[in-house]
């Protein structure tokens, strides 16, 4: 496991009316769910505010790139959402590419017996696992953290 840095890590899918959250373990063996943040001016704090109680050492938000790898503005809001963070906070963020969580995250829930509108409240936090996951699975095959880095300027 050469290079995998110890650590919980918090895992953000930025929608446009919720931001689910994930966290991983110190190790980085297992990412789970943690809380849907509903996306209104508060939710950059209560992310940071969760990144306090996890003692996280890092963020790492989902960048939804089109099938393609090109932007959106899905792909803008997301990025714009990460810098906040990094503005507003001493903890790293950084974006990484989170193609198809949302799509293999309503497959595991229906595969769980859920219908698409029971889901509709947990299904940001699964597509944080999802991209959490692979985060971390990516840096421990690799060595090094997945993604880029988001500059921490100050506010």
């Amino acid at each position: 496991m050469t290079g995998f840095r110890r650590g919980a890590r918090l895992g953000v899918d930025v929608g446009k009316a919720r931001v689910g959250v994930a966290r991983s373990d110190p190790d980085g063996l297992l990412a789970t769910p943690v809380e849907t943040v509903a996306r209104d001016e508060r939710a950059v704090a209560r992310v940071i505010e969760l990144a306090g109680e996890y003692a996280a050492v890092e963020l790492v938000v989902g960048l939804p790139l089109n099938l393609r790898g090109e932007s959106t503005p899905s792909t803008d809001d997301a990025r714009a959402f990460a810098e906040e963070l990094a503005r507003s906070s001493a903890v790293p963020v950084r974006l990484v590419d989170e193609r198809l969580t949302t799509v293999s995250a309503h497959a595991v829930l229906r595969d769980s017996g859920r219908s698409q509108r029971s889901s509709r409240s947990i299904v940001d936090q699964a597509a944080a696992v999802v991209l959490l996951q692979h985060a971390l699975d990516v840096e421990k095959r690799q060595g090094r953290p997945p993604g880029t880095p988001v500059p921490q300027e100050p506010a």
